[in-house]
């Protein structure tokens, strides 16, 4: 009874996501400066966060492979990036929505509003306002 009721209650924990929010950040595979650097990646650049420590955030990419970010580097300032060829920014969270904008594939878009229907209010880096369906993007 113990181990289910300890299974329910991790199953309902929220994932969390951090922004790459410097203009770039190393990706190590130990929460030290010394340890191997892996990649660097730009600003915006979105992860689930696995593990935070005082200095050091264990992160996972959209593939699933984890690596160790300094936390000055990080925010809580909510990125997307497209994740199909073609994204559609809609005037209105609607699949007869005229389209405002469209991006490609790994373009940044600040996360607005989660409307809880499958779509995201985002904005693009020229300003441009609009609703993304969820499936078409990583990082929320």
């Amino acid at each position: 009874m113990l181990f289910a009721s300890l299974l329910a209650g991790g199953a309902a924990q929220a994932v969390e996501f951090m922004s790459v929010s410097s203009a770039h950040a190393i990706l190590y595979d130990a929460p030290s400066a010394h340890a191997k650097k892996l990649f660097v990646v730009n600003r915006y650049m979105p992860f689930e966060t696995v593990v935070s420590l005082d200095t050091w955030v264990k992160v996972r990419d959209r593939s699933g492979a984890l690596y160790w970010v300094e936390k000055g580097d990080m925010s809580f300032k909510r990125y997307v990036y497209a994740v199909a060829p073609i994204v559609d920014i809609r005037r209105a969270a609607d699949f007869a929505s005229t389209s405002v904008l469209q991006v490609r594939q790994q373009v940044a878009l600040e996360v607005l509003e989660n409307t809880g229907t499958g779509w995201l209010k985002v904005r693009h880096q020229d300003g441009v306002l609009g609703y993304v369906q969820h499936s078409d993007v990583w990082g929320d």
